[in-house]
């Protein structure tokens, strides 16, 4: 009967984690459809073309080695499945993991999991880089990004690296995954430069509106109900009467926390432009999501609900600072992920006894710094190589002719 409940338990766990991963997966959908939707029409052949491109070189560079490097202190290598073609070594992704030592679940579930999540982090650099960047500069970064920048950060906290002993807290990924692609991200559009016309020498702008804000808006509710499985998953099991709860209480979080987040920014834009600003809208709801993801199990749903709304906040002024700063970033990746990301490590500390504010700035600094640096080496290197700008007649053109050779929307173009 024993080995019964166990197996119960196993099979549970197992299944529970691979829907949580699709859940996640789903996601890709969503950051597509935002992208697509807050770019010109000009540009969205190739914003689709990046992310179904970057998911897809993001799962196997995490077979190929970011799993490996992510988890290399702990026994759930999997390179003996990986390269046995023929299936003649030992099956080692059979092995299952111990979750909390009590149940398990299938090795291949916490892979399929652990990799959904380093395609979400790769997705946020496409938004940044919009418009103006060579499609295959990009595919060669995300290969450097998923397969050895982001592994080598997350092992350093999920792979029980120094800033786990340090006691930093990370429960799904505000800093791990979200600041450290919009780290990446905002090293990339630095070394890039805006879009030509975005900013002016007597310190006006143009305004560069999105041309699809419909799409925009279904993205972003693909990406809240992704978020139930970027959250909820982290759990890792639900096969117990106090995981269960654990899980419900994560969900509720996470949905409360958008919302504030969509409530706060809505009315901060209100105040600031006069007006109800759909898009400053939707990036609240993402700065919500963002900001509870370090800790969606400890607050209340009061207390994640104003965590969200200050990310909603936030993530305003964010964008204008960064307009005024001069840097492009046509979706506002580099503040919903980043910004947000950095309040949401912080924002730990206000319900987990178990967080110090010494250990959330030492593993943001860290994260910070790797991503920059190794990510600004790479771009520099992809930049003298191939060039990473299309020329100012192919942007005037349309990065989707430039790079794919076709129109979204031919039928609505005068010949």
């Amino acid at each position: 009967m024993e080995n019964q409940v166990i197996e119960l338990a196993y099979a549970l766990d197992t299944f529970y984690f691979l829907v949580m991963g699709a859940f996640v997966m789903w996601m890709a959908a969503g950051f597509a459809m935002l992208e697509a939707g807050l770019v010109r029409s000009k540009s969205t052949v190739e914003i689709l073309t990046k992310n179904i491109a970057l998911y897809s070189i993001a799962c196997i560079m995490y077979m190929l080695m970011g799993y490996n490097i992510m988890y290399s202190g702990t026994d759930s290598s999997w390179w003996p499945f990986a390269f046995d073609l023929l299936g003649s070594e030992d099956n080692a992704a059979a092995d299952v993991i111990a979750s909390g030592g009590e149940t398990y679940y299938s090795n291949l579930s916490d892979f399929f999991f652990q990799a959904v999540f380093v395609a979400a982090t790769m997705s946020i650099v496409s938004g940044a880089v919009a418009e103006r960047m060579k499609l295959w500069s990009f595919l060669l970064f995300a290969i450097v990004m998923t397969g050895f920048i982001y592994p080598v950060q997350g092992f350093w906290k999920w792979g029980g690296g120094f800033l786990d002993q340090a006691g930093f807290l990370d429960f799904a990924g505000s800093g791990v995954v979200h600041m450290c692609g919009a780290t990446a991200a905002l090293a990339g559009v630095i070394l890039l430069g805006p879009r030509k016309g975005r900013y002016h020498k007597d310190g006006t702008q143009t305004a560069m509106p999105g041309a699809n804000l419909p799409l925009a808006t279904l993205g972003t509710f693909i990406l809240w109900m992704g978020w139930f499985g970027f959250n909820g998953g982290s759990e890792l099991k639900v096969s117990d009467v106090g995981e269960a709860n654990a899980v419900a209480l994560i969900f509720v979080n996470t949905n409360t926390a958008a919302a504030g987040g969509v409530v706060a920014a809505l009315i901060t834009a209100r105040l600031m432009f006069g007006k109800a600003d759909l898009s400053m809208a939707l990036n609240g709801a993402l700065a919500g999501l963002v900001s509870i993801t370090a800790e969606p199990l400890t607050p209340t749903p009061l207390l994640a609900t104003l965590i969200g709304a200050i990310g909603g906040v936030i993530v305003v002024f964010s964008i204008v600072a960064m307009d005024k700063l001069k840097l492009d970033d046509p979706v506002g990746a580099i503040s919903v992920h980043g910004t947000a990301g950095i309040w949401g490590l912080i924002a730990v500390v206000l319900s987990n006894s178990e967080a110090t504010i010494g250990a959330q700035l030492y593993g943001l600094v860290a994260i910070f710094l790797w991503t920059f640096v190794v990510a600004m080496i790479f771009w520099l290197i992809i930049k003298m190589i191939i060039g990473i700008r299309i020329s100012e007649e192919e942007e005037m053109e349309g990065v989707d002719l430039a790079e794919c050779g076709m129109e979204a929307y031919p039928e609505f173009v005068n010949k």
